[in-house]
């Protein structure tokens, strides 16, 4: 499913035109991406958790060359699933 599958099921449970549905879905996605840049997590109950890991500095190596290259450190989004969405897999 992607973002277009969402927005067709959103539509589906709200009634409403689709530029309605996306319009929520796309303040659901903005809401997660402002908070997440603020440096906070964000907990959906069922679904998991979204976070930011800091990353250290390191040293990698290019493989085409294997010059040895300096990777500054940087924040990269990270999830967690809950618990119920685990057994749903399952």
């Amino acid at each position: 499913m992607n973002k277009a599958g969402i927005v067709d099921a959103v539509q589906e449970v709200l009634g409403g035109t689709k530029v309605d549905a996306e319009k929520a879905v796309d303040t659901v996605i903005d809401s997660i991406i402002k908070t997440l840049k603020k440096g906070e997590d964000v907990s959906i109950a069922g679904l998991g958790i979204f976070a930011v890991k800091q990353r250290k500095a390191r040293q990698a190596r290019n493989p085409k060359t294997g010059a040895t290259v300096n990777v500054p450190a940087t924040k990269v989004p990270k999830f967690r699933a809950a618990k119920a969405l685990k057994e749903a897999v399952r």
